[in-house]
C-alpha cells in the first residue's frame, strides 16, 4: 500500500545505516544492516542546551521541537536561524528575542524515554490549564491509519532497533519520522509543524512506541487532541491524558484497540469484523530484528 507522505522514511540513506558482520545462533557468518547513532548538541541562542542521541536525520526539525516540547520555545517566537554544523555535530537554533531558560538548564529530570530522553524543569509544566479540543475519532480512520502506516517500507524494517511517528489527518498518514527514541521521532514532528505552521487540532499522532507520560505530555504540548500506538500504556500516560482531555488509543493490533481516555469522542463507524489481522512484515534481508 503506497502512501504519498510530505516526508516519508528514507530508507535509501546510507548514513542512517552501517554494515556489521557477526555470527548467527549456528555459527554461520551473518552482514546486518544496524542503525548508526550519532550525539546532536542543541544550542538556544549561546546557550547550550542538551546533547541528544540521535540518527541524524533532519536535525533542524529535532532541535527546534525539542525546544518547543520542553516549552524554552514559545509558540509565537520568532526564529531568525538554524545552523547545523554537520562536521561538529552541531545545531544552533536563533530566536528575535532573548530566552529565560537557564533555570530550566539546572533542573533537569531524566525520564524513561528511549536514548535517555530529558525532560527540563517542572514536566507538568506549560499543560496547567490545557484543555485539547474535542475532536472526534472514527475508528474507521484508525484501521486505515494502522495498516498504511504498519505496511510503509521504513528504516525499522530495514535495519531495526528505531521507533516511528507519524502525524495524520483524519485517515491520511501524512509525516512519519524515526529515531532511536520516540521522544526524537516526536520531537521531528514537532518541529515540522513549528516551521510550516501546521494547525494541530485536526490531527492524530501514531507512535510505536510505549504512550509513557513524556509522550502525553509532548503530544498535549504540541495541541494534538489524538495519541495512538501500537504498544501500551503507563498510569501516569493514563492519568494526564484524561487531565488535558487527549484521546488515548493504545494496543493497536488488527482489529483490535484500546481506549483509555477520550472514549467518548469515538464514533464507530467500522465493523471490526471486516477488519483483516495484521499482516507479517517481512524485513530485508540482513534487517536486525529488536
Amino acid at each position: 500500500m503506497a502512501v504519498d507522505y510530505l516526508i516519508g522514511p528514507n530508507i535509501e540513506n546510507r548514513r542512517l545505516t552501517r554494515s556489521v558482520t557477526g555470527v548467527d545462533y549456528n555459527g554461520e557468518p551473518v552482514v546486518l544492516s544496524v542503525v548508526e547513532e550519532r550525539p546532536l548538541t542543541i544550542y538556544l541562542n549561546s546557550q547550550e542546551v542538551v546533547t541528544a542521541m540521535t540518527i541524524g536525520d533532519y536535525p533542524e526539525y529535532l532541535a527546534l521541537g525539542f525546544l518547543r516540547n520542553q516549552g524554552m520555545l514559545d509558540p509565537a517566537e520568532t526564529v531568525t536561524g538554524i545552523d547545523y554544523d554537520e562536521e561538529l555535530e552541531v545545531v544552533v537554533v536563533r530566536t528575535e528575542s532573548r530566552t529565560t531558560y537557564e533555570e530550566k538548564v539546572r533542573k533537569k529530570t531524566r525520564t524513561s524515554g528511549c536514548a535517555v530522553g530529558t525532560v527540563f524543569g517542572d514536566m507538568m509544566e506549560g499543560l496547567q490549564g490545557l484543555t485539547l479540543p474535542a475532536a472526534p475519532v472514527r475508528t474507521s480512520w484508525l484501521y486505515a491509519l494502522a495498516r498504511a502506516i504498519n505496511m510503509t517500507p521504513s528504516l525499522y524494517l530495514e535495519a531495526g532497533a528505531v521507533h516511528g511517528t507519524v502525524l495524520c489527518k483524519e485517515d491520511k498518514p501524512l509525516v512519519y519520522m524515526e529515531d532511536v527514541g520516540r521522544h526524537n521521532a516526536v520531537d521531528k514532528i514537532a518541529g515540522w509543524m513549528f516551521l510550516e505552521k501546521a494547525s494541530p487540532e485536526d490531527k492524530i499522532l501514531y507512535t510505536t512506541g510505549r504512550l509513557t507520560s513524556e509522550m502525553v505530555i509532548k503530544t498535549a504540548m504540541m495541541g494534538i487532541p489524538v495519541l495512538a500506538s501500537r504498544s501500551g500504556f503507563t498510569a501516569w500516560g493514563v492519568e494526564i491524558a484524561r487531565q488535558v482531555g487527549l484521546t488515548l488509543i493504545g494496543r493497536m493490533r488488527g482489529k483490535r484497540f484500546v481506549c483509555l481516555s477520550g472514549e467518548d469522542r469515538l464514533i464507530r463507524d467500522a465493523d471490526p469484523e471486516t477488519v483483516p489481522e495484521d499482516e507479517k512484515r517481512h524485513r530485508r534481508k540482513g534487517a536486525l530484528i529488536d
